[in-house]
């Protein structure tokens, strides 16, 4: 860097807030990962990631900065839109077409789409790596304190109703003959979690909310079959990689956002080696 080099307090000052962010923030995903594995909609987060940022591309192209209050009503509206979209593609009629293929084609489109509005716009292509990669290593102390109050209060929401939540997930059909409402519990929980996946778009681009949501939840699913237990060494999981990958963007100058992505995806390897040296005997 032209013979400067900083500081550790300069370097410390740089990362406190992407480091804070990637230590707190990745949890509510990380459980929300889990409840995707387990329901196999393991796309949802990528569809419901690029039709939140579809609402900004609009909002762009209407003469909106990407940063401005007016994106993040835009990528809400259209998030709140899509959970709609999939708490009725949750249980198709006629059963014939996988539920993963209709997400799939919910994703393309949504992003072909994003791809011819932002054409029309002076920095589009800038534009569409944002949404990709995001801009972690610039996150600041304000977006962190937003970012950690409002996954606070989804988190809340999600203990006091989480024997809902969690039977929706791991025991619908038990759920369904109690006779509660399956698709408005559905449509909360859609929505609750388009909420997650549209600010971290913002924060850390499609990659890294899909990473963060997959890979930490499988590392933990390959060690454990408990719930908490999964969560909390996924959680860990989130952290090593979050850490890790900032501290390597920072030394190797390179995105942030696929920084720590490559990092998760070396520690699932790692897991699911040490997982499969674990299990000597077929029956486990």
């Amino acid at each position: 860097m032209n013979g400067f080099s900083p500081s550790w307090q300069e370097v410390g000052a740089l990362l406190a807030a992407p480091l804070t962010a990637a230590i707190l923030l990745p949890g509510l995903l990380v459980y929300y990962g889990l409840h995707i594995l387990r329901r196999g909609i393991i796309f949802v987060d990528l569809a419901l990631a690029q039709v939140a940022t579809l609402g900004t591309c609009v909002c762009v192209l209407l003469g909106h900065e990407a940063t401005d209050v007016h994106a993040y009503l835009w990528s809400l509206g259209f998030t709140m839109g899509g959970a709609l979209l999939f708490t009725f593609l949750r249980e198709p009629a006629h059963g014939r077409v996988p539920l993963e293929a209709l997400i799939g084609i919910v994703y393309v489109v949504a992003a072909a789409t994003s791809v011819l509005l932002l054409s029309h716009t002076p920095h589009g292509r800038e534009e569409l790596q944002k949404t990709l990669v995001g801009d972690l290593l610039t996150v600041s102390w304000p977006a962190v304190l937003r970012l950690s109050a409002l996954y606070g209060g989804i988190g809340l929401v999600h203990w006091l109703w989480r024997r809902r939540f969690i039977g929706l997930t791991f025991h619908r059909e038990a759920v369904r003959a109690a006779g509660a409402a399956v698709r408005l519990w559905d449509f909360w929980f859609y929505f609750l979690f388009g909420l997650v996946v549209t600010t971290f778009v913002h924060l850390g681009g499609v990659l890294l909310v899909f990473s963060y949501l997959i890979i930490p939840a499988v590392c933990g699913q390959l060690w454990t079959g408990s719930l908490g237990a999964a969560f909390l060494m996924g959680w860990g999981i989130a952290v090593l990689g979050g850490v890790g990958g900032l501290a390597g963007s920072y030394q190797l100058d390179v995105p942030a956002g696929a920084a720590v992505v490559c990092t998760l995806g070396v520690l699932l390897a790692i897991c699911a080696a040490a997982a499969a040296l674990r299990r000597p005997g077929p029956s486990r």
